[in-house]
């Protein structure tokens, strides 16, 4: 397996789990940290909004991260650079030779 498959896989987990915190998230300020009540459960409504909050932007860079270090990684191995059909359309076609750039006409002396 090859080192830009395996920051694919790695790309696509993060994805999911940011998608998974985002879904979480009320944009009014509810969401998860609505549902546990008072401040005597887990820690209370502000230490869960500063989680979500904090997984969010941790998700966020590291997804980043992986973008970048899977763009550096690609050796190009997937492209059309090697396609047979690209090479067989180059032999095919044929070739055609430019002509030769025209003199410039001299004017006539009077």
């Amino acid at each position: 397996m090859s080192t830009f498959s395996i920051f694919l896989v790695l790309i696509t987990i993060v994805c999911f789990l940011l998608i998974i915190v985002v879904m979480v998230q009320n944009p009014k300020g509810g969401g998860l940290s609505s549902s546990l009540g008072g401040s005597t459960q887990m820690g209370g409504v502000q230490k869960t909004t500063d989680f979500l909050d904090k997984s969010t932007w941790t998700l966020a860079t590291v997804l980043i991260v992986l973008i970048i270090l899977s763009s550096l990684s690609f050796t190009g191995s997937l492209s059309d650079a090697n396609s047979k059909l690209i090479n067989e359309k180059e032999a095919a076609a044929p070739k055609t030779v430019a002509p030769a750039p025209a003199k410039p006409m001299e004017t006539p002396k009077k």
